[in-house]
């Protein structure tokens, strides 16, 4: 995987609706389940597939921080009809970026359900067959916990469409609770199964291992923690996924924040999992991002720029490691508007998409910030929920207490979580994150208020696109949305 993805040559490979056609089985070849799964170079090209799905421009290489950071307090863009509907909060139904968030997860969710159905049946090493069938359930998860975050109750489907009478061509909603059960049972599987990061192949990096499904698993059980249908072990549940995290010493903090997204030391100790992108010259997917996100003196297309507000006061003067690497308002000595510039990549071409920044879905950094998340959530005097804060904070510099400005004053659950969605906004900046965390914590509202930006109740969720509702009449609408 490290050096090359390949698309799988299933017919079993599902494509939710487009724009004009019903939900129906699309093959990529002429090769059906029955005759391609047939040893272990299968399975690792069909998990293959499941994986370049993610390096789509309309799913993990670009639109997961359209819908997560546009819709927030960080990101400014609004050079198309649809990025200014995100940044403003007047999305509709017909959003294309929204379409493509929904079509994308559930392509990589369908090619996962392929895999997961045909790979235990190959005769092969039983450990590899796990691995692979466990990252095909972590990345079920994944797509699904993408959707219900956004989406709410959305049509959980757990196998693959088999024929042109299969229930499953227009399937109705399941409740996001139940959907929140199927991402644990599949975490839960993919944690047993994977592989530890260090046990993976290094032409297989890039692979989910088992680190990984905890990681994940504490998250989806801390978000599931905020929701109506939360269950009391949550936030203890996310705290034992964490811990058993921090306790494997697989992962640590990198020394420098830089070194987080230096190119030269990707897939590092940091890393938990990432979407890979490489060189185009050697066949891997090249990235986007840096074209999106820099100014055009930097060789980029200048289409988003940081708030304002932000780059003059998200940070302290203490806190310059963070804020002059995330960001600039300087090209040499041209002044340009305010932009993100913690991606860089020596080997970029100006004005082209092929960077070789890799998209980190999950590091270190953030578990320690979610178990001092965590143990402030079920005992607000645990003086142990400053560890995992001071430890990210130390790595940022702020290693004198009287630079811990936030969390120096954080008595009550409500201060510390203050302190937390600012800290988290620093150390998480444009890392997809954004709009999931202010949820999360309860302060969508009042981060946004203070932009001029009144959030509606209805908004904390986005519509489900009309394209797909329009050749599924299955498909509800979530209220506030036209029906």
């Amino acid at each position: 995987m490290k050096k090359s993805i390949f698309l799988i040559a299933s017919a079993g490979l599902l494509l939710m609706a487009s724009c004009k056609k019903q939900l129906e089985e699309k093959p990529y070849s002429f090769l059906s389940p029955t005759n391609f799964y047939k040893n272990a170079t299968d399975a690792q090209t069909a998990i293959n597939g499941v994986f370049s799905a993610m390096q789509a421009q309309t799913h993990y290489q670009r639109t997961v921080w359209l819908i997560a950071e546009l819709p927030a307090d960080h990101l400014v863009g609004i050079t198309t009809q649809e990025r200014a509907e995100l940044n403003q909060f007047k999305w509709t139904p017909s959003n294309s970026e929204i379409a493509n968030w929904w079509r994308s997860s559930y392509v990589m969710i369908s090619r996962a359900n392929d895999v997961i159905k045909n790979v235990p049946a190959i005769n092969m090493d039983v450990t590899n067959r796990n691995h692979i069938v466990g990252n095909a359930r972590f990345l079920r998860a994944l797509g699904y916990f993408d959707l219900v975050r956004n989406f709410g109750n959305v049509p959980l489907l757990l196998r693959p469409i088999e024929n042109a009478g299969d229930s499953l061509l227009f399937p109705s909603e399941t409740a996001a609770s139940e959907v929140y059960k199927a991402i644990i049972e599949d975490l839960q599987f993919a944690e047993a199964n994977c592989l530890p990061e260090n046990r993976i192949p290094g032409a297989n990096k890039g692979m989910a291992s088992s680190g990984a499904a905890a990681t994940l698993l504490a998250k989806v059980y801390l978000q599931r923690a905020s929701t109506s249908f939360a269950d009391a072990q949550d936030n203890h549940n996310a705290l034992a996924a964490l811990n058993r995290v921090i306790n494997s010493k697989v992962y640590q903090l990198l020394p420098r924040y830089q070194d987080v997204f230096d190119n030269d030391k990707k897939n590092g100790p940091e890393h938990i999992f990432s979407i890979q992108f490489g060189p185009v010259t050697t066949g891997i997917t090249s990235n986007i991002i840096l074209r999106m996100l820099y100014p055009t003196q930097l060789g980029g297309a200048g289409p988003f720029t940081v708030n304002t507000t932000f780059f003059q006061n998200g940070y302290s003067a203490a806190d310059s490691i963070r804020s002059r690497w995330n960001m600039a308002n300087r090209v040499g000595s041209t002044a340009v508007a305010p932009f993100v510039y913690k991606y860089r990549d020596p080997s970029y071409v100006a004005n082209s998409n092929n960077s070789n920044v890799n998209w980190i879905v999950l590091r270190y950094a953030d578990v320690l910030l979610m178990q001092s998340e965590a143990l402030n959530n079920i005992n607000p005097a645990d003086p142990a929920k400053f560890a995992g804060v001071d430890s990210v904070r130390s790595r940022a510099g702020l290693k004198d207490p009287a630079q811990q400005l936030d969390f120096t004053n954080t008595p009550t659950s409500e201060a510390f979580i203050d302190s937390l969605v600012k800290d988290r906004g620093r150390e998480l900046f444009i890392e997809g994150h954004r709009k999931y965390d202010l949820i999360r914590l309860k302060r969508y509202k009042e981060v946004m208020a203070a932009l001029g930006i009144n959030v509606q109740d209805h908004q904390f969720l986005l519509p489900v696109p009309q394209t797909e509702r329009d050749v599924n009449r299955n498909l509800g609408q979530n209220d506030g949305y036209p029906k």
